[in-house]
């Protein structure tokens, strides 16, 4: 009762609650992505969602325009300043409430990944996304990016088969203590790109 009713429900309370609240936290930081490096506020990337249906899943950008015009810039200069403080804060995903509020996501689940993930994973695996992605998830509460590949998607896998209002709450408060400690908030490209290799090689 409770995934298949309860939670969208809460889902749905909570996000509103958060837009509402959150809109001044909202606007400050649209204003300071414009003022360092003027160009789109939030950046939309296709992410896999429930039973392998692709989204566009919102977030603040981080990253400089100026790459797209320069080839050459140093690895370091992609991403601005702001946007380092956005990524060590988690403070970029809170525009995924707009996605929790369209359905595309959930307050807590596996989080959504690229679709390049997905195209690796064996059918135990792809279990993992018979239910919504979420903005923090099991994986996230245990430590984010300092676990690896496997780990998080056994710890996914955990969470789909024992899902409940009790285990979203414990995430909860597991989360926001990973979120004030900043640690593994960022998986870079080249992180990315291990794990996929990683993935390629378990068939």
């Amino acid at each position: 009762m409770y995934k298949k009713f309860f939670k969208r429900i809460i889902d749905i309370i909570i996000s509103i609650m958060a837009l509402l609240l959150l809109w001044p936290v909202f606007l400050i930081i649209a204003i300071l992505i414009k003022i360092e490096d003027n160009g789109p506020v939030f950046f939309k990337q296709v992410r896999t969602g429930q039973y392998g249906n692709n989204f566009k899943m919102l977030k603040f950008r981080t990253m400089s325009i100026a790459k797209k015009k320069n080839k050459r810039i140093e690895k370091n200069q992609k991403v601005t300043k702001i946007g380092k403080i956005l990524r060590n804060t988690s403070l970029d995903e809170l525009p995924q409430f707009i996605n929790v509020l369209k359905g595309d996501m959930s307050l807590i689940g596996p989080r959504p990944w690229i679709v390049e993930y997905f195209e690796r994973f064996t059918e135990e695996q792809k279990r993992r996304l018979n239910v919504k992605p979420g903005i923090t998830g099991l994986a996230q509460s245990k430590g984010r990016n300092g676990l690896t590949i496997f780990q998080k998607i056994q710890y996914d896998l955990e969470y789909v088969d024992n899902i409940s209002f009790i285990l979203d709450l414990k995430i909860i408060i597991e989360s926001i203590k990973i979120v004030l400690k900043t640690e593994y908030a960022e998986i870079n490209q080249e992180d990315i790109n291990k794990e996929l290799k990683q993935l390629e090689l378990q068939k």
